[in-house]
């Protein structure tokens, strides 16, 4: 198995934070996102590599942050070549980038770079290794409104039978984390959906367009979860962590 952790987005609602520091890179308790991150998944002993995807205005801030970070997997710092929110591949498109450049045929984890979690990501891994199939982590916010800013998945007997991204009605209050693993016969999948142009900025529109064609099962967690998505959240991550 590798990991792919999504980290080329450009987070315009946090700057002026952002302008200079990509989002994963931001401390929280610390020490940047993305080690929170990397320490979860390298609890799985099946991965063999880490792609950190990133854009051509931070791959350099990537790069220094590697060079003083020590871990226990090989880590590899992608471009994906864009230099603005505007001309952004999209979670897809840089997911299917790593899997036609390194040739990847591995089941992957996929993992958002401005997740913070305290599932264990070996415990999905399990899961996902009993069924061998698409796996989404979700999470219930418990409230309504606040679905309406997330995917939000339905569920019958750990199988999605909707997807919906940022649904006017949530029909549900499970949220989608932003984790996913998916087997390697999903790769063609992947270049698939690509292919037939649809939308690359989302990976939740892929998951709303998988669960079609291919069994997708949900494992839902209580855990703590933060989307870091806005300065507030950043604070509240801040300080749940440094607790």
């Amino acid at each position: 198995m590798d990991a792919i952790v999504l980290a080329a987005g450009y987070a315009t609602r946090l700057y002026p934070l952002t302008e200079r520091t990509p989002k994963p890179l931001l401390n929280v308790a610390g020490k940047p996102l993305i080690e929170h991150i990397i320490r979860k998944v390298e609890q799985i002993p099946e991965i063999e590599k880490i792609y950190i995807i990133t854009n051509d205005k931070f791959h350099q801030n990537f790069k220094k942050w590697l060079e003083n970070f020590e871990t226990n997997k090989p880590i590899e710092i992608i471009n994906d070549g864009t230099k603005s929110n505007e001309d952004r591949l999209g979670a897809l498109g840089d997911i299917h980038l790593i899997i036609n450049s390194k040739n990847i045929d591995n089941d992957i984890l996929v993992v958002a770079g401005d997740n913070l979690f305290e599932l264990s990501l070996l415990e999905v891994a399990n899961f996902f290794k009993k069924r061998k199939s698409n796996t989404i982590v979700l999470h219930d916010v418990k409230d309504f409104e606040l679905a309406k800013h997330y995917g939000i998945v339905e569920v019958k007997d750990y199988i999605i039978v909707n997807f919906e991204e940022k649904p006017v009605s949530p029909k549900s209050t499970l949220a989608s984390t932003g984790i996913y693993l998916f087997p390697k016969k999903t790769m063609e999948l992947i270049k698939k959906y690509i292919a037939q142009g649809n939308n690359p900025d989302r990976t939740g529109s892929f998951i709303e367009w998988l669960h079609k064609r291919d069994k997708v099962f949900a494992y839902i967690t209580d855990k703590k979860w933060y989307d870091i998505g806005s300065v507030e959240q950043l604070e509240k991550a801040n300080k749940y962590y440094k607790k």
